[in-house]
């Protein structure tokens, strides 16, 4: 009976230990000047009082460890102020393209379940190729296409229209859609961001496993991690912890569900391009995981050879600046900055005002959560984040 009283307590404490955020130690600690890195609290504050964003919480992650974390303004100005706290929940919006859905993409690969030159078409049935009006020709879309933009798909789909020849919600419908959709250009020739890249990535993944992503990705990624506020499709009971986003016409906001129409509407929450939700602790265990080759506290998500080919620019689309999953150098990359490596760091930004930056180099990471969209989708983020990231930066002295 004490032997099995022990085994118990030990469980326990395991368990307790493992769900615990990243150590916190003080910027000198980890090697930057307190003074320098100071200087954000001044930059996010100016942003707030212009009303380009309600509130704000930065990470910033070095070494594996947390070097700083705080929260700024409101997480709500509508229908009641409701103050920013560190622990605050948020959609993540587009980072959950990197954060969900490649990460698992990934993790199929080095299981051996897919090839990132594999054509769509084998994991989708009647997924078109792009076609060659020269030659007559079709050509393959692949997985690593999606997975850096570059094949070729629409940008976006049309949600109302979809909405009333299908129902919502209706995955089925959406790639149903996508499968036959006009392509814009040939595979490889251009980048163009679209988020049908990634639901059509979703809908790869869950034909292989046969469960739904947010299922796939629950178990085999944030739990595993540890991520204890990471989810898609949050339980009402985190919504008081939820910044919310947009206020809609009947004088609501949405909350606890996710913004992006063709996520919300078309797939029900379950979505490839978005629907994370998560919090600044929980993405630097993710950050401290990826700087680490794909491990944190004893436990792997990814393998080391699978984070660093995962980071960086294919040699065939090296023009185009994206990584599987991530942003590298591409045009959408300022939030970057100006003084992190120009080719190894890598980043998401979310279109409700989130973005994570990790600098392998300089084991770095800067993970800025605002809800610009709240309560009305007119705040701009683009020059915050790229001032914020120049000044973490700027703050490593060792």
């Amino acid at each position: 009976m004490k032997r099995i009283l022990i085994s118990l307590i030990a469980i326990v404490t395991s368990a307790v230990l493992f769900s615990q955020p990243l150590q916190r130690v003080s910027p000198e600690k980890a090697g930057m000047d307190p003074n320098r890195l100071v200087r954000v609290d001044n930059i996010i504050n100016s942003s707030i009082e212009k009303g380009e964003i309600p509130g704000a919480v930065l990470a910033v992650v070095r070494d594996g460890k947390m070097a700083y974390i705080k929260s700024y303004g409101n997480k709500a100005l509508y229908p009641k102020i409701e103050k920013m706290e560190v622990n605050t929940i948020f959609d993540m919006a587009s980072v959950s393209k990197p954060v969900g859905t490649a990460i698992s993409i990934m993790q199929l690969v080095e299981q051996g379940k897919l090839r990132l030159s594999d054509n769509v078409a084998m994991y989708i049935e009647g997924f078109k190729g792009y076609l060659d009006t020269e030659t007559g020709k079709s050509i393959d879309i692949r997985i690593v296409d999606l997975l850096t933009h570059t094949s070729g798909l629409p940008p976006y789909a049309p949600a109302a229209e979809l909405v009333a020849k299908y129902g919502s919600p209706s995955p089925q419908g959406l790639i149903e859609y996508i499968a036959t959709c006009k392509r814009d250009f040939r595979p490889t020739t251009k980048f163009q961001y679209s988020c049908l890249n990634f639901i059509t990535l979703q809908n790869v993944l869950q034909n292989i496993t046969g469960v739904k992503l947010q299922d796939y990705t629950q178990k085999n990624v944030f739990d595993v991690l540890g991520m204890s506020y990471t989810t898609f499709n949050p339980k009402p009971e985190l919504y008081n912890m939820i910044a919310p986003t947009e206020k809609q016409k009947d004088g609501t906001v949405i909350l606890g569900l996710v913004h992006d129409p063709l996520a919300r509407l078309l797939n029900g929450g379950n979505s490839g391009n978005a629907g994370v939700f998560s919090n600044a602790d929980d993405l630097a265990i993710l950050a401290a995981a990826l700087m680490n080759g794909g491990e944190y506290n004893g436990k792997r998500v990814l393998g080391n050879l699978t984070v660093e080919t995962m980071t960086r620019v294919p040699a065939e689309v090296s023009a185009m600046g994206r990584s599987l999953g991530w942003d590298n150098y591409s045009s959408y990359a300022s939030n970057n900055g100006n003084l992190f490596h120009p080719t190894k760091t890598f980043s998401h930004t979310g279109y409700t005002g989130t973005s994570l930056v990790i600098d392998p180099v300089s084991k770095t990471a800067v993970i800025l959560l605002t809800n610009r969209v709240h309560p009305e989708d007119k705040g701009s983020v683009v020059r915050l984040r790229a001032l914020v990231a120049n000044v973490v930066a700027g703050s490593i002295v060792k």
